[in-house]
């Protein structure tokens, strides 16, 4: 199922402030949503380190950056922190999120389900999917250069 081209999935998830955060929030900014499978994972460290240390390159495109997985907000609340990660993270414990967005394993590793697939979209300012990568191989990471140059189209 692409996105790709079509209207964003509304979504309103709890950030690791327990604030309630909703996709119609930045309208007007692209946001970029990754989900990930699992915090404290080696990969997902990788990746949202990789974020943090180059936000500036997304601030300045005029993004947003929330990375989405379900773990609980509390388990996201002591990754963000240990981690320093300068971007919301919000829990889709529900997985509700994950199933509008296609991302979202049936089986993962240890037996279980339900976990967010590796998966980034670019979402511009109107709420329109722009770009989507969903990952099947979790050890992969999405292409940040792709990502980039995708919000670069938007300016």
């Amino acid at each position: 199922m692409s996105l790709l081209h079509t209207t964003a999935p509304a979504f309103k998830l709890f950030n690791t402030e327990k604030k309630e955060i909703s996709l119609s929030d930045y309208k007007g900014k692209n946001v970029v949503l990754l989900f990930f499978p699992l915090a404290f994972t080696s990969v997902c460290t990788a990746e949202l380190c990789t974020i943090r240390d180059n936000i500036a390159q997304y601030n300045a495109a005029n993004a947003i950056v929330l990375g989405i997985s379900v773990d609980s907000l509390f388990t996201l609340e002591k990754f963000k922190s240990e981690q320093g990660l300068n971007f919301d993270l919000l829990s889709d414990f529900n997985k509700e999120a994950s199933t509008q967005y296609g991302s979202l394993y049936d089986s993962f590793a240890f037996g279980m389900k339900g976990v967010s697939k590796r998966s980034a979209f670019v979402i511009d300012g109107e709420g329109t999917v722009r770009y989507e990568e969903v990952l099947d191989n979790a050890g992969e990471q999405p292409s940040f250069d792709n990502i980039k140059a995708t919000l670069a189209s938007l300016a």
